[in-house]
């Protein structure tokens, strides 16, 4: 009988790992074709798709289609500010909505929950409807610079970052986990005499590591997703264009799949190793952070 019992164990971890290992397969198809056909010349890439070949690293492979995407494209120049706009997005948004969070958890002030509320609400509003109020803003506001004063934020680092910092589900994400942490830490910390400041920044923030990886991953890949449609209206010069915005140089007269594919696989692969990154960093997050008694 333990034989048997062993078996059919056996048989089913077996059927779940090849269950999982077709469902992997599936989502790994797009990303294959994708980095395959960045190899391929543009007749080879349509000839090719029509069969399984399209997955094959076969017929004439090179990197051409990279060296030659490079030279339509300042694609370094997008790189990098696709990296400062977002690392600065998400470092900002954290500290100010984790701030936030904290005054709606733990602070006792008339009206939190109505503005809680409204925050969240702010969730359902699609951008598309306030993208040209927000562009009429930004092209007056003022900006004190080296010069002195600027008027308008178009064709800038700040008009991309300064708009999306303040985020209502990272806030409601932050609210949530603190709500969760043992109050008595709180009150032990206030009756010791430590400040608010202190106990946000020496006790709350410590014991919010799944939280921070959590925001980190989710307002990351926002960030790099959506830099496409904000950008393309308020930045025209080359300088601080992000890397989604490059898309455009591969569809002028006639379309460049090969380039295409070389230039997404540039643009995406960084993003999945850096997920990957993030997922480690939240693994390891939850297995330290804890309460000791």
């Amino acid at each position: 009988m333990a034989l048997v019992a062993k078996e059919n164990t056996g048989l089913r971890l077996a059927a779940r790992y090849a269950v999982l290992v077709l469902v992997a397969l599936v989502f790994a198809f797009p990303l294959v074709f994708m980095v395959i056909s960045s190899l391929k010349p543009d007749l080879q890439l349509l000839q090719d798709t029509g069969s399984l070949r399209a997955f094959l690293p076969v017929g004439d492979i090179s990197l051409d289609n990279y060296f030659a995407a490079f030279e339509r494209a300042p694609i370094g120049r997008f790189m990098l500010n696709s990296v400062i706009v977002t690392v600065v997005t998400v470092v900002l948004s954290i500290v100010i909505c984790s701030v936030a969070a904290f005054s709606f958890a733990f602070l006792n002030w008339r009206g939190r929950g109505v503005i809680l509320s409204i925050i969240l609400a702010t969730l359902i509003i699609p951008f598309e409807t306030i993208a040209i109020p927000l562009l009429l803003e930004v092209s007056r506001l003022p900006w004190l610079g080296v010069e002195g004063i600027e008027w308008g934020w178009l064709n800038t680092y700040r008009v991309q970052i300064i708009p999306w910092i303040v985020d209502a589900l990272t806030i409601f994400l932050f609210v949530q986990y603190f709500k969760d942490l043992p109050k008595e830490l709180i009150e032990a910390a206030r009756a010791e005499g430590a400040s608010w400041f202190q106990v946000y920044h020496k006790i709350v923030m410590p014991l919010s590591g799944p939280v921070l990886a959590t925001a980190a991953i989710l307002k990351s890949l926002k960030m790099y997703n959506e830099q496409y449609l904000w950008p393309l209206i308020v930045v025209q010069d080359e300088a601080h264009r992000p890397i989604m915005v490059g898309l455009g140089y591969f569809f002028q007269l006639d379309v460049a799949w090969g380039e295409l594919m070389a230039y997404l696989t540039l643009i995406s692969v960084p993003v999945l190793v850096f997920y990957l990154i993030l997922q480690r960093a939240f693994i390891a997050s939850i297995a330290s952070t804890g309460v000791k008694g």
